[in-house]
């Protein structure tokens, strides 16, 4: 079950092969893990390309059995009896549904054919009717052939093929596909004035094909890859087997398309329809089993999304509304992440910041209290709008570069750059600014203080100071 195999190789000689890579992996990832999200996705771009009334689009889904041609029929003709007994003779390889058994088997043949294109009427002159039952039985039973030896015909092993896919169970397209081939074949292009004209419209046609054969089951996938690989290069050997596209899809469409079961008759007017969709796959080959570009992206973001890189299918796809919207997106998100993080950055140092308001405000009166209150001051933007820790005004100093400087850097985690101020300035009268005013009318001091009465209070501090040391002078004089 396993969509891929990886394997060491130990031989230095092969290691400069060129490494292959399937545009496609993702895509078949996709269909064998997820089935019904695989299946949703090619269907919904069907019906984009293709009109599929309800019952037609449920028959495509498998949740109808397919109404087709002659079912309903009473008439009973000799060719149709003849065909339904045949296939009950089933046997392990011819007669039985498709398998991979029964494919390994038949890619003998079509390998074969492959090495004799150039016989005339390939496909059309049938062949000696004893030697295909012998490789018939060959087949059924599973035993070595070797068809190089000379004993089969071209002739022999071309209608032993067209048996082979005449008594599948049912047609290798499938019978619910039916009606889906029938809108295809009527794709055509559109005029200036929106009317329909009679030519076929060959990239929709193209990229409907592609899309259906992605819904195929497996072994009719391979096989039909296989098949129509084999008609395209015997149609490039026209000129030796006269067998041309059209001539091909005359002896395969009703092998390969048309319902079991019907004639001609039951047919009608689709008959010319189904023979040249047949003769376009044909032509056209070489196309029809890569996925579209948008499933490829589609499979590719389900799985990777826009860790991937970008190949270069990608680049020639036009840009989806899904990864337009993923931009704007991606944008927001990382707008409100940075916003996040500078408003968390933000509350730290405000917190930081309130702390030391209040480790520096219960410190004993002292001159490094009032140095580190004169810094703040200072610098009246390190308050937050959020703090509600007092400050007293103090006279401006010049400013120290000791621990004024470390405070920044440890709190606020900018250097701070200080001017030297020439020696013989006089330092400016204390400058309130209107922040702090607006704090400490706010919150206030422990005793409630104005600026005027610290002010006062200061001076007396200083009125006493004098006179103690007039006191000490005097003492010391009379002692001498």
């Amino acid at each position: 079950d396993a969509i891929c195999n990886f394997v060491i190789c130990n031989d230095s000689s092969l290691r400069s092969q060129p490494i292959i890579f399937n545009p496609d992996f993702f895509v078949e990832k996709l269909r064998h893990e997820k089935p019904e999200v695989f299946t949703e996705l090619v269907v919904s771009n069907i019906t984009r390309l293709i009109d599929l009334p309800g019952a037609e689009l449920a028959q495509l889904m498998g949740e109808e059995d397919p109404k087709l041609p002659g079912a309903n029929s009473t008439a009973s003709g000799f060719f149709r009896s003849l065909m339904s007994l045949k296939r009950k003779e089933k046997g392990v390889v011819f007669g039985s549904p498709l398998t991979e058994e029964g494919i390994a088997q038949v890619s003998q043949l079509i390998e074969y054919l492959h090495k004799n294109l150039r016989a005339e009427g390939l496909f059309r002159v049938p062949g000696n009717s004893i030697r295909q039952q012998i490789l018939k039985d060959a087949l059924n039973s599973g035993t070595d052939i070797d068809l190089d030896s000379g004993e089969f015909h071209s002739n022999d092993v071309a209608t032993l093929l067209k048996m082979f896919l005449g008594e599948l169970p049912e047609p290798l397209l499938t019978h619910k596909h039916f009606h889906a081939h029938l809108k295809i074949a009527d794709l055509t292009l559109f005029d200036e004035k929106g009317n329909k004209t009679s030519t076929p419209d060959k990239e929709r046609q193209i990229e409907a094909l592609q899309l259906l054969f992605l819904i195929l089951p497996a072994p009719n996938r391979s096989l039909l890859k296989l098949l129509l690989d084999l008609l395209y290069q015997t149609a490039k050997k026209q000129d030796k087997n006269k067998m041309s596209a059209h001539n091909l899809a005359l002896m395969f469409a009703p092998h390969i398309l048309w319902p079991r079961n019907v004639t001609a008759n039951d047919l009608q007017e689709n008959i010319t329809k189904l023979n040249n969709g047949v003769t376009f796959m044909i032509k056209h080959s070489q196309k029809l089993f890569k996925a579209p570009v948008y499933i490829r992206e589609c499979a590719r973001l389900h799985y990777l999304g826009s860790r991937a890189h970008t190949s270069k299918d990608d680049l020639d796809l036009l840009t989806s509304s899904g990864s337009k919207e993923l931009q704007p997106l991606k944008s927001q998100k990382r707008s409100r992440l940075d916003s996040c993080h500078q408003e968390e950055t933000q509350q730290r140092t405000e917190e930081a910041l309130k702390e030391l308001f209040l480790h520096v405000h219960n410190m004993p009166d002292s001159a490094k209290k009032k140095k580190l209150i004169r810094q703040f001051n200072k610098h009246p933007a390190a308050l937050t709008p959020g703090s509600d820790v007092p400050t007293s005004p103090a006279p401006r100093r010049a400013r120290s570069r000791s621990f004024s400087g470390l405070i920044k850097r440890k709190v606020l985690g900018t250097p701070v750059i200080l001017e030297r101020k020439s020696r013989d300035s006089t330092p400016e009268p204390a400058r309130v600014s209107k922040e702090n005013v607006q704090l400490l009318q706010k919150c206030g001091s422990p005793a409630h203080m104005s600026q005027a009465k610290l002010k006062s209070l200061e001076g007396q501090k200083e009125g006493s100071c004098r006179r103690m040391r007039a006191r000490l002078l005097s003492k010391d004089s009379s002692s001498l």
